[in-house]
């Protein structure tokens, strides 16, 4: 049994629909069941932060793939592990980032890195997934171009590739499938670089209508992010789009390598989710 944690997020429902069938799979979330639920698929409700509750979902399970919400720093994931192998567990595939291995020492991305080292450390296999920035970030602009066909964002001209949330499910479904892949590590990005300016043309075409893009000032951006985000938070993320690393701007080969075709692109992935920004 493969058992998925994180199962209504925009990596979840995508990775729920891949194993769907191909044997025993149950979905964990903190809240309600999904409506989406593919066939066949089991649910049960547990909470990562409570590892108790995760002692029913994990016995007799084999493989858990782990996404934990922000960076984990409120989750005890020796406990997480120690409730799963209790259960049966053998392996774990972690979705970490990118960021954890480019950036260890951030607050933002910091503990992720010693979930990392946790999982590596425990005896159990594991594969880690390392995802640079996701495509369906550009969802923060949903309103804007709705209601005033406006994109705004900072460092215009700086490219990120990012990654299709649904590129990541795809390559978690073949990793879990799989026990070869048992000690790597492997790090997702989209094909191209890609900069918001351009992103903005991408969404533009979509819809078939203009887009304007403003671009922010740093501490405009920062004053924004800060409404709902923490500043160390705010801090790392802003040091990533404005001044990212070479390996941050590197095109990895993983996705082509696992899934057998090139990665999608932003704009395929802004055509499928236009409804979104129309």
């Amino acid at each position: 049994m493969i058992v998925v944690t994180g199962a209504t997020g925009n990596v979840g429902r995508t990775l729920l629909r891949a194993l769907a069938g191909t044997g025993a799979v149950t979905a964990v979330s903190r809240g309600q069941l999904p409506v989406d639920l593919p066939e066949g698929v089991h649910y049960q409700q547990a909470d990562l932060a409570q590892p108790e509750t995760l002692r029913p979902v994990l016995t007799g399970a084999r493989t858990l793939f782990l996404l934990v919400s922000g960076a984990g720093a409120h989750l005890d994931v020796n406990e997480i592990l120690t409730v799963g192998r209790a259960g049966g567990v053998e392996r774990v595939v972690l979705l970490s980032s990118q960021a954890a291995e480019t950036r260890p020492q951030s607050v933002s991305h910091a503990p992720l890195r010693e979930i990392e080292r946790t999982i590596q450390d425990s005896g159990l296999a594991w594969t880690i997934l390392r995802p640079g920035g996701f495509a369906s970030n550009a969802y923060a602009w949903a309103e804007s171009v709705r209601t005033r066909r406006t994109v705004v964002a900072p460092f215009g001209e700086v490219g990120l590739p990012v990654v299709d949330p649904d590129d990541i499910a795809e390559v978690a479904a073949v990793v879990l499938r799989d026990d070869a892949h048992a000690g790597r590590t492997y790090e997702l990005t989209g094909p191209v670089l890609s900069t918001p300016r351009q992103r903005t043309t991408d969404l533009a075409h979509a819809l078939g209508e203009p887009v304007r893009f403003v671009e922010q000032t740093p501490q405009e951006a920062r004053a924004q992010m800060l409404q709902f985000m923490p500043a160390p938070v705010v801090d790392g993320t802003l040091s990533i789009l404005g001044e990212p690393t070479a390996a941050e701007q590197r095109i990895s080969p993983h996705v082509e390598q696992l899934l057998g075709r090139t990665p999608r692109t932003f704009a395929q992935w802004v055509e499928g989710r236009i409804l979104a920004f129309r």
